[in-house]
């Protein structure tokens, strides 16, 4: 872990991210790719130190309340963050402003900022986003080595529920030939259904490799799937886009799961929702005798 003076912290979309690089573990993950420009080892977690500062400034110059969304490139919820707190700070100074916010995690370590969160979602919105793309708990273990099981963001899932956090799940990525089946998908639908999810975001099934993350990926490929990058090789060649070969049937179940249940599932729709601020007006009702 290393720290840096960052120039500023909130993109023209209004999303931030405080840490460059990650300790998850994920063996796709496409914020390896050379593309974004990493110049220091991907699992030295860069600090943008001053971050909160930059926060600060950016929310007090803003004229109308927006939500502010983190975890695009880098989950908020690293391991470092347990001694950090930095995505703890950034939440005070979100609530301390009334903005909504909206966080994309793995890590059940979003617990810890409850308080936080309904504090938030009380004055305007927060929503919690999760990635779903295992049901499998030993097979989850493998493709995400260091972060909370699926099972476990379930839980955190329903927890939110509980408290009346709306959620919204990526189901992504879908690895050809490991984890691409009906049977993995209903499961994570299962979830979905069951903690009464308000949206799922869906891009088909397939995943995206480039320089960078793919040569990780077929790493990991050769230790874990013995011979399955040959075939990867042989069927995709270097595509960007890989394909599985049960994308219409997964989708299909996808959509008809949302539309039954009252999911969200039109992925503009989804963003939308996610950028909409929404102000909470706390109505005091007034005695006829007061």
């Amino acid at each position: 872990m290393h720290y840096k003076e960052a120039k500023g912290i909130l993109s023209a979309q209004n999303g931030m991210n405080m840490f460059r690089g990650c300790t998850h573990g994920c063996i796709y993950c496409d914020s390896r790719s050379k593309v974004y420009q990493m110049n220091h080892e991907f699992t030295d977690i860069e600090v943008k130190i001053n971050a909160p500062e930059l926060l600060e400034k950016a929310l007090m110059s803003k004229r109308k309340k927006c939500m502010i969304g983190t975890g695009s490139m880098t989950d908020p919820y690293v391991h470092e963050e347990i001694k950090l707190e930095m995505t703890r700070t950034l939440l005070k100074i979100i609530a301390k402003y009334k903005f909504g916010a909206t966080i994309i995690t793995k890590s059940n370590r979003i617990l810890r900022d409850l308080d936080l969160i309904k504090q938030i979602n009380q004055d305007s919105k927060f929503v919690v986003q999760m990635t779903l793309t295992t049901y499998d708990e030993a097979l989850c273990k493998i493709v995400e080595p260091r972060v909370s099981t699926t099972k476990e963001r379930y839980e955190v899932l329903k927890m939110m529920r509980d408290e009346g956090i709306p959620t919204v799940v990526w189901i992504s990525p879908l690895l050809p030939l490991i984890n691409d089946t009906l049977e993995n998908v209903a499961g994570i639908l299962k979830y979905c259904v069951d903690a009464q999810v308000k949206g799922i975001i869906w891009f088909g099934a397939g995943l995206t490799l480039r320089e960078g993350n793919r040569e990780y990926y077929y790493q990991k490929l050769d230790q874990h799937f013995p011979g399955l990058k040959e075939t990867y090789i042989k069927k995709y060649g270097n595509q960007y886009e890989l394909h599985s070969d049960h994308h219409d049937e997964i989708n299909r179940m996808v959509h008809e799961t949302c539309e039954k249940h009252g999911i969200m599932h039109d992925i503009n729709q989804v963003f939308e929702y996610l950028h909409t601020y929404e102000e909470k007006k706390l109505f005091k009702q007034i005695s006829l005798f007061d």
